[in-house]
């Protein structure tokens, strides 16, 4: 990692960090409803809402209420989507015609956009109509990012409140984040992004003259597509002129702002953040890369805020940069020394004033070995998904970090709200380690931990390793599973971890060798995505539900203080411990074996 890397790095951090604490301020105040922009501006409004939709904002709802409406909530939106990628032919805004998605696909897709997973196993703009992106999969981005911003607010009630029986209202998290954080800054960064380039229209797809006309031949087909052939069974061939290009054409900037925002990471393009039109200069991807952050780094302040004691929501912010500023060093390192077996061939990799240096396959040459690097460790860490480089062409180590990083279940800043309630599960797990260490009842916050809080922490710890374990298991022992595969050995082995770390952890991103638009994949996935996003969500309601009741106990001598250096050392142990040692032989079959072999000549 060379000084531009380093300070390419550093000045992210910094950026990320001050926008945290801004954002995390409007955040709390929008939460709690104390913000002018809730009490006066845009109070007509989130009344009118609330009337057509028939809620009482004013009911608090129990744990069980509150997670049968997330539940019942995101069904519904499934269900919508689904539909609209079945009808999308006969809707309108379709100017290519595009026939509707297969029933797995569409299936896998509905899922996919409700969890916040984003999983595209298709080419979008080939694929799904102008309307389909922004009634059915845009709008789900929205929604989906608010349901985790909600589930995070309602844990920090649990923590915050005491001898309570609710823990919020669910309808009215909803609609707040919705209608004043994710709009309005939404909003202004597709503005930004149209200033800087991205397209935004409804214009049917372009032909545009090329520069050099290719002649090439390909077989003559009949009426209906099929090759016809002479009297000895072989092809006709024909000459084909290709003098113009389509240039896919949409509503793109739209989408950009809260895929990138929202941690959804789903583009408009299958090229996705590579693309000119999603990603068009350096200054859209350093801003990318800040809004796929912002959110889950401020809702770290807003849960200090909240709590009452802002050294908690700093204590939390520390654990999640230290972490990303290591992974950041590790995946840059790693890319920037590209690989042996080029060198053994007298090929120079280092980076000069001539050539960016380092593994350059499948990365923009406009974003360079820092960016890609930086945006590969944002992506994966805020279960985002979005790429601006081909992770499948990242050397073994390379693509090791970023798997590790979904791994520690993506709670280094991670989704928005997905990422905040993962962490302060496992701070739980600290202190409950903590205290078998010292011999004292763990305490967080105030809170007692107990038996019930400890049996639901496990719940929403080991249910994403098991759901990727079992289901790479059921990839890699399957003919269905293996016939995707187009890298044989260690690296299809990765690819097929990717696939289901990738999918459990609602991030979306994929080592892209695999193919897994097939049935057997897009049911498997489907099933990995929803029970990877509901069964935490249900185990910390749970949670939030139970320490709300519970009385706030005072501090003592022997209480652990959670807001000091040793605590961040035992919060980033605690994520250590459970990903890396629950994940190791599987990565020790995958990355790691790929790398000894690389190095090896091999």
């Amino acid at each position: 990692m060379n000084a531009n890397d380093l300070l390419h790095t550093a000045l992210f951090i910094v950026v990320l960090l001050v926008v945290a604490v801004l954002l995390g301020r409007y955040m709390t105040a929008v939460l709690d409803g104390s913000s002018v922009v809730v009490r006066k501006i845009g109070r007509p409004l989130e009344h009118l809402l609330y009337r057509l939709a028939g809620v009482d904002e004013l009911a608090e709802m129990s744990w069980k209420q509150y997670a049968y409406a997330v539940l019942l909530f995101n069904a519904v939106g499934a269900l919508a989507v689904y539909g609209v990628l079945r009808l999308q032919q006969w809707l309108p805004a379709n100017p290519l015609g595009l026939g509707p998605m297969t029933t797995d696909a569409a299936l896998n897709t509905a899922i996919s956009f409700t969890t916040n997973t984003n999983w595209q196993d298709y080419t979008p703009e080939t694929t799904v109509s102008y309307l389909t992106q922004m009634a059915a999969l845009a709008v789900q981005n929205f929604l989906s990012a608010a349901t985790g911003i909600a589930v995070a607010v309602a844990l920090i009630r649990g923590l915050a409140r005491h001898t309570a029986n609710s823990i919020g209202n669910f309808w009215v998290d909803l609609t707040r984040t919705t209608l004043y954080i994710l709009i309005p800054i939404s909003l202004a960064l597709s503005l930004l992004f149209i200033g800087q380039g991205a397209i935004q229209n409804f214009r049917h797809y372009a032909d545009v003259p090329t520069l050099q006309t290719t002649t090439y031949q390909a077989p003559k087909t009949d009426a209906q597509g099929n090759p016809l052939k002479d009297a000895k069974g072989n092809p006709i061939l024909q000459d084909v002129k290709a003098d113009k290009q389509t240039i896919a054409m949409g509503p793109l900037a739209s989408q950009e702002a809260i895929k990138m925002l929202g941690t959804n990471g789903g583009g408009f393009f299958n090229a996705n953040s590579a693309h000119p039109y999603e990603n068009p200069t350096p200054l859209t991807n350093f801003i990318q890369m800040v809004a796929m952050l912002s959110i889950g780094a401020a809702l770290c302040i807003v849960f200090g805020r909240m709590v009452g004691d802002q050294r908690q929501g700093y204590a939390v912010l520390a654990a999640m940069t230290i972490a990303f500023a290591l992974a950041c060093w590790a995946e840059i390192s790693y890319e920037q020394a590209g690989n042996p077996l080029i060198a053994s061939l007298h090929v120079d990799q280092g980076s000069s004033a001539l050539q960016a240096g380092g593994n350059m396959e499948g990365k923009e040459t406009r974003f360079g070995i820092a960016d890609s690097g930086i945006f590969t460790v944002a992506t994966t860490s805020a279960s985002c998904g979005a790429v601006n480089n081909m992770h499948d062409s990242l050397t073994p180590m390379g693509g090791f970090v970023p798997i590790l990083m979904m791994q520690f279940g993506e709670v280094i800043f991670g989704g928005v709200g997905s990422g905040l309630y993962g962490m302060l599960v496992f701070a739980l797990l600290a202190v409950f380690i903590a205290g078998l260490m010292i011999g004292r009842t763990p305490e967080y916050i105030g809170k007692k931990i107990e038996s019930y809080e400890m049996k639901m922490v496990a719940i929403a710890v080991l249910a994403m390793p098991l759901i990727v374990l079992v289901g790479t298991s059921i990839g890699v022992l399957s003919p269905l599973g293996t016939a995707g595969i187009a890298n044989p050995g260690a690296h299809g082995f990765s690819e097929i971890l990717y696939a289901f770390t990738s999918a459990t952890n609602n991030n979306g991103s994929a080592f892209a060798g695999l193919s897994v638009n097939t049935p057997f994949y897009n049911v498997l996935l489907a099933i990995a995505m929803w029970l990877g996003r509901f069964v935490p969500v249900v185990a910390v309601l749970a949670i939030a539900g139970s320490l709300a009741a519970k009385k706030r106990i005072a501090v003592t001598e022997g209480t652990l203080p959670t807001h000091g250096p040793l605590f961040v050392v035992l919060l980033l142990g605690a994520v250590v411990l459970i990903g890396v040692l629950t994940f190791v032989p599987a990565l020790a079959l995958g990355p790691v074996a790929e790398h000894l072999a690389m190095i090896a000549a091999h």
